[in-house]
């Protein structure tokens, strides 16, 4: 399987358990609860095997990056989260920065 496919995936089980943590609500609820064990078990299960061929800090920074990302999305989304100017400004540079990183940055390539 291709590993940036790899890191999507460890993303989308960091963004399930994080996502699972407000779910949870302090873990006195069953079902988010165990989603929150299995996904963070997914996500660093997949970031490890990312790391055999993306360096550690190119792995960490994209994993998190679009991790804080789409949970802010969630936030605003499924929670009501408010999002201001500022915080979408912080949003588009995280992005903005996981694409320098994969587009122009040599230490990304595999």
């Amino acid at each position: 399987m291709n590993t940036w496919i790899i890191l999507f995936v460890a993303v989308l089980g960091e963004v399930i358990a994080t996502t699972s943590l407000k779910l949870s609500e302090g873990f006195t609820k069953l079902t988010p609860s165990v989603a929150v064990f299995v996904g963070y078990a997914v996500a660093f299960y997949f970031l490890s095997l990312t790391l055999k061929s993306i360096p550690l800090g190119i792995a960490y920074a994209v994993w998190s990056g679009l991790g804080v990302v789409i949970v802010s999305i969630i936030g605003w989304v499924l929670f009501g989260q408010k999002l201001d100017i500022w915080a979408f400004v912080g949003i588009a540079l995280i992005i903005s920065g996981v694409v320098v990183i994969n587009l122009l940055s040599k230490t990304a390539a595999n």
